[in-house]
């Protein structure tokens, strides 16, 4: 089961997706406000797919695909009347996973849900990170050692570190992190990451200067192991 967030302003929309969906054996949450959901977004983005509709009161299912993006690589997927291809490439660029024109098929909605959230459902239920003798809890972004809360992290700073245990092992190239931490819409420069990694290894590292957990790879990017 996969826990997905619909927003949409539609009433009779909602309710044949969210009861279909629910068939399908997922959990819905549904807003029909884009200002509400930019604020709950604020303290929740625990999802395994966010579906939005472009035309959304107040705030627009752009300017939310964007908010997301500043913190997390959860998979999106908008709903939009304007379904011209320049329509559903704005959408891409800013961030979207996938573009559904409306009207659409039930089939097709629910095929697109299928491969968005595959291999998803694992990535956020991590909610324990334990590093070294130091614990991190995801959900209260605190950082643990001996029981004792030793530091408290941002929301970039936990969407980083999941990341790295998401990908523990493997080399992750700066242009990953930054296309999936940061997003397409900004430019932060591969300074930024580093500078991130040096207050973990600070932080983590009895020595950061031979870390043993958060590792440089020349001219690629970091390996991370626990």
């Amino acid at each position: 089961m996969s826990k997905i967030c619909l927003v949409e302003d539609e009433r009779s929309l909602i309710e044949l997706i969210q009861l279909n969906l629910e068939l399908e054996g997922h959990e819905i949450f549904t807003f029909s406000n884009g200002k509400i959901a930019s604020e709950h977004f604020k303290k929740e983005l625990n999802y395994d797919l966010i579906i939005l509709d472009v035309m959304l009161p107040v705030v627009s299912g752009l300017d939310l695909c964007r908010q997301i993006r500043e913190t997390s690589s959860i998979p999106i997927l908008f709903l939009s009347a304007k379904g011209t291809t320049y329509d559903r490439i704005e959408g891409l660029k800013i961030g979207a996973n996938d573009y559904l024109p409306k009207p659409f098929d039930l089939e097709e909605l629910l095929l697109k849900v299928k491969i968005l959230t595959i291999g998803t459902k694992s990535k956020n239920d991590i909610t324990i990170i334990e590093i070294g003798n130091f614990i991190v809890d995801c959900s209260s972004y605190e950082v643990k050692l001996n029981e004792k809360i030793v530091h408290t992290f941002t929301k970039r700073e936990i969407s980083l570190i999941r990341l790295f245990k998401e990908k523990e092992g493997q080399v992750i190239s700066r242009d990953e992190i930054l296309d999936k931490i940061w997003g397409k819409d900004q430019f932060p420069t591969t300074r930024t990451i580093d500078n991130y990694v040096l207050a973990f290894r600070k932080l983590f590292e009895g020595d950061s200067k031979s870390p043993t957990h958060f590792f440089s790879i020349r001219g690629v990017g970091y390996k991370f192991l626990s």
